[in-house]
């Protein structure tokens, strides 16, 4: 029997196979389509040319604001052909087993509480910060509740309105992001030298948004992750954790503060741990 693992990103699909639930084969990966027929057909593909094996279960991580049941793509300005096609029952259908699908940064938190940085951790909090920020709240090693999803990133944060003029809402998202520092500069965020002065002040940045989440959360630990954290440059985790301290003061404690350890593979990690909470 085989357990299949998947994580649909806005520009890439892995595609895994797990016999244990502990550890997988190396991922297939592929461009995403933008078309959902065409992007099932492929996930499909994948999965036939991974086993040949009867197929005990799939979990997988989506981009994108989810249905209420988790059953489908609700919202997402990238995967615009995806939204409201029912994502769960076709995959279920095409694999003949059962499903479950949760959000990607949700699933991403998920894989390193149980297999990463996290891991051990009681509360963890995981960010992502690439080409926008997303996040989630990992409780005793599990996603905690939600409604419709979390979404750290849209925090507005108004530590200086003359740093995006008038015209752009202060969000963490717009103040940290990749796709924000490109508008921002005009320049992609890896082609900024590691000893410009920005990465300090996205360091500034972030760390008032962790404030809101160690106050609103009150993690053991943070778990940063993503292409502005693990890249190269990147934000510098102790940059990050000297101005939380700064913003904090003597409020709260400062949680352990760490950059995510599974990279690109992530959400498959969560995808097992999921599958594995519900064998």
């Amino acid at each position: 029997m085989s357990y299949v693992l998947f994580d649909i990103g806005g520009t890439t699909t892995r595609v895994a196979v797990s016999e244990d639930l502990k550890s997988f084969d190396k991922p297939i990966r592929f461009t995403t389509p933008m078309n959902f027929k065409e992007g099932i057909e492929k996930i499909v593909e994948a999965v036939g040319k991974l086993t040949d094996k009867d197929i005990r279960g799939a979990a997988g991580a989506v981009r994108g604001m989810l249905s209420e049941d988790r059953g489908m793509i609700a919202h997402d300005l990238v995967l615009e052909r995806w939204v409201e096609e029912p994502l769960k029952e076709t995959l279920a259908k095409k694999l003949d087993t059962k499903v479950i699908i949760e959000n990607d940064a949700a699933l991403a938190g998920l894989g390193e509480a149980h297999f990463g940085a996290g891991k051990g951790a009681k509360i963890m909090v995981y960010h992502t910060i690439s080409t926008g920020v997303g996040g989630a709240k990992i409780e005793n090693g599990s996603i905690d509740s939600y409604h419709l999803g979390f979404e750290p990133g849209k925090q507005v944060l108004d530590i200086d309105r003359t740093i995006l003029g008038e015209d752009i809402l202060p969000t963490l998202e717009n103040l940290v992001s990749g796709a924000a520092i490109e508008e921002r500069t005009g320049m992609k965020p890896y082609d900024i030298d590691q000893d410009d002065a920005l990465w300090d002040q996205l360091a500034n940045y972030l760390a008032h948004g962790l404030r809101n989440t160690i106050y609103y959360w009150s993690p053991d630990t943070i778990v940063l992750g993503g292409s502005m954290i693990t890249g190269d440059p990147k934000i510098p985790i102790e940059n990050i954790r000297r101005h939380t301290a700064l913003v904090l003061g003597e409020d709260m404690e400062v949680p352990d503060i760490k950059a995510a350890s599974l990279k690109d593979d992530s959400g498959l990690y969560g995808a097992m741990a999921l599958l594995a909470s519900k064998d």
